[in-house]
């Protein structure tokens, strides 16, 4: 989670796309250049030890677009594929 989050805040399209499952990676990762990353919060975290093949973490994510700030509070999956973590899908929490 950590690494994907970092990866938004330089802009790193190609990893984001890699560490993204394929079976539901879209063809772009829809970055806007309008957008800085200004903190992560991890909330919650479930499974994903080694001993695990999926796991989920609940995450605030704060951000400034065209000067308003905003949070994006989501609860996302992960699932190993070919012995890494990668990103399936998420929803949003309240």
């Amino acid at each position: 989670m950590r690494s994907r989050y970092s990866a938004f805040v330089v802009r790193d399209e190609p990893y984001l796309l890699r560490s993204w499952d394929p079976a539901t990676r879209p063809a772009g990762a829809g970055l806007d250049p309008a957008t800085r990353w200004t903190g992560l919060e991890i909330l919650d975290t479930a499974d994903g030890s080694p001993f695990h093949t999926t796991g989920t973490v609940t995450f605030r994510a704060r951000f400034v677009h065209r000067g308003t700030a905003g949070v994006l509070h989501e609860r996302s999956r992960f699932a190993r594929h070919d012995g890494a973590w990668v990103y399936v899908d998420g929803t949003f929490a309240e």
